[in-house]
């Protein structure tokens, strides 16, 4: 279960944010205000307490807040982030994080080894991540060192189509998992229940679980009744603004 989950105030730069689909237009600067605060609200809706923090103005991708850390119930690292415009937003997460960490608890990943947020994924005591365009081989060697030393297992799971990992698998508990994409048939994750979403909604994959309940992005129909045919509570938050540069629910929050 989750206690506590920490986001960061969209900038007004967010337009000039990291795009791979320069055909879905510029965020609207208002509009991502409002569906951060929606998502703000619906976490709260789940139980935990949420840390907003304030806003970066001088790095436009710097809402998407889980690719700068990695926290589990006994440690945290900082990442090295893989996309050289975002590299200064870790230190601003610094001061969050020791909050609820103590300096022993917490490891740091560092060059010429890169690692997002964005391509780590929990399963229990198992951590998944994606060897991508963004999270590299060293990254990962790190990640395993440190995360290992407080008993976790660490799996490397090589990437040809997504950004991240989580932009196409997304575990929602009781052996359940979201999968689009390359996912569907990776080996990797044969040993759980896929719920496969169908190629027109694949952004609807990265979906987040939070204490029984599933947040689904507004908009994707068939992975809403997947998710809530699976035996969950569903919550729909929009996050159109965040998706024209490539950011989806699970990127704005930290979950721990």
């Amino acid at each position: 279960m989750f206690k506590h989950t920490i986001v960061r105030t969209p900038c007004s730069k967010i337009t000039d944010g990291i795009t791979s689909a320069p055909e879905l237009g510029q965020p609207i600067y208002e509009k991502a205000l409002e569906q951060h605060a929606a998502y703000i609200e619906a976490l709260k809706s789940t139980g935990v307490d949420v840390m907003v923090l304030p806003a970066l103005e001088e790095y436009p991708d710097s809402c998407f807040v889980e690719d700068v850390a990695v926290l589990s119930e006994k440690c945290a690292i900082i990442t090295n982030l893989g996309a050289g415009s975002r590299n200064g937003e870790t230190e601003f997460i610094i001061p969050a994080i020791k909050e609820f960490y103590s300096e022993d608890q917490i490891g740091y990943i560092k060059e010429p080894g890169t690692l997002e947020g964005g391509d780590v994924m929990k399963v229990g005591d198992t951590f998944y991540v994606g060897v991508s365009a963004r999270t590299n081989e060293e990254g990962i060697k790190q990640f395993a060192e440190f995360f290992g030393s407080y008993g976790y297992e660490v799996k490397a799971v090589p990437l040809s189509d997504v950004l991240h990992l989580k932009t196409g698998v997304n575990y929602i508990e009781n052996n359940k998992m979201l999968v689009s994409g390359e996912f569907i048939d990776k080996p990797d994750f044969d040993g759980y229940e896929k719920i496969v979403v169908p190629e027109d909604e694949a952004y609807g994959a990265n979906c987040i679980w939070m204490n029984g309940t599933v947040i689904v992005p507004l908009g994707y129909p068939a992975v809403q009744k997947a998710v809530e045919d699976a035996g969950y509570k569903v919550i729909n938050v929009d996050t159109s603004e965040f998706r024209k540069i490539d950011g989806g629910l699970s990127c704005l929050s930290l979950r721990f």
